[in-house]
């Protein structure tokens, strides 16, 4: 008799574990899986979050924590570069235009996705992460003082640091493309991503990295 309720017990175990398996998981704005996107660059890989959520809004968890932002969604990132992409210089304490209209920027990136979706086909955030891939600067330049004078050198971008610079490009290439264009916001930003997820030059992203990138280079 203990031996049947055993092999009952774990048949019951297995077949949880495999509704667990089947379960669907969080779709972003109730419409796209981020368990389908790839990430190609190793180096980004622990640095790209793609935890499912149904809304890219944590409040704020990890503001207080080192290094915690790369467990932040990816799209939640996102987010918060456009709430700042209107200043002319990036500061800590977020007090542009945009500051506090989180919900409102959140609504301008689902309504980019569904354009993005209905233009292309992909998923939108497979777009957005390829994009930002494309447009992470691997090398820079930095001052280092020797004997009085002060030279540049050549140095790798830490991963952490290559995403900022690409989902900061996105958000003020947008921005920029918006000022005085009969284009709505939206549609600025999406031509930006595109542009960018195909590696094209004419996106201000792609162009940026490689003006960096070509500095680094005169700089070996």
């Amino acid at each position: 008799m203990a031996e049947e309720e055993r092999v009952e017990s774990e048949a019951a175990a297995e077949d949880g574990a495999e509704e667990s398996r089947r379960a669907p998981t969080f779709l972003l704005f109730g419409k796209w899986d981020p368990s389908e996107v790839e990430i190609r660059d190793i180096g980004l890989q622990r640095y790209i979050s793609l935890k499912p959520v149904l809304i890219p809004h944590t409040a704020g968890r990890h503001a207080n924590r080192r290094f915690h932002k790369s467990k932040v969604p990816i799209v939640e990132r996102f987010v918060n570069k456009l709430m700042n992409a209107g200043k002319r210089k990036e500061k800590r304490t977020r007090t542009g235009r945009g500051a506090g209209k989180k919900a409102r920027a959140i609504g301008v990136v689902r309504r980019v996705f569904e354009m993005i979706d209905h233009k292309t086909g992909l998923n939108p955030i497979q777009v957005l992460v390829t994009a930002i891939e494309n447009a992470a600067p691997a090398e820079e330049t930095t001052r280092i003082s020797y004997g009085g004078m002060a030279y540049p050198r050549s140095v790798d971008v830490a991963p952490q640091r290559r995403i900022d610079l690409a989902l900061r490009y996105l958000a003020v290439g947008a921005t920029r493309n918006a000022h005085n264009s009969a284009k709505s916001f939206e549609e600025c930003i999406v031509d930006e991503l595109l542009l960018a997820y195909k590696g094209d030059p004419a996106s201000f992203a792609i162009a940026r990295k490689d003006e960096r990138e070509r500095v680094a280079r005169s700089a070996r």
